[in-house]
């Protein structure tokens, strides 16, 4: 079941759907953006086994601020055994996380519907 997302800030939505926590990040990522997330984020990686898929489609900008986020939600999410999703296409973003290597670690799938599909692997972080 998909609840209607919720606008916690103007740069983020989270809402829920197939058992996961759905984090859109919304338009320009930057030290200002992030400072208003992070306490989001944390909040939803605090949980043991989370399930997380960040949505980085409606974003216009993303700068190291936005990085650091992605890293953060990741340990988190590791050390509590749950999964992390990436769902980027912006090619600007997909650049960046390329060449950071972030992709690697954390592949970006093309639609939430890509990401809400794959299958857990109980207790570690999935990839494509």
């Amino acid at each position: 079941m998909q609840h209607g997302p919720t606008p916690l800030t103007r740069h983020l939505r989270v809402h829920r759907n197939r058992g996961h926590t759905v984090l859109e990040f919304r338009g320009e990522i930057d030290v200002v953006a992030a400072f208003e997330i992070m306490p989001f984020l944390d909040s939803a990686t605090a949980r043991p086994q989370p399930r997380i898929v960040i949505d980085l489609r409606p974003v216009e900008f993303f700068d190291c601020s936005g990085l650091r986020l992605l890293y953060r939600a990741r340990g988190r999410v590791l050390a509590r055994g749950g999964t992390l999703h990436l769902v980027c296409t912006h090619p600007l973003t997909l650049r960046i996380l390329r060449i950071t290597g972030l992709a690697h670690v954390l592949p970006p799938w093309t639609s939430l519907e890509e990401a809400l599909s794959r299958p857990e692997a109980a207790g570690s972080l999935e990839t494509n």
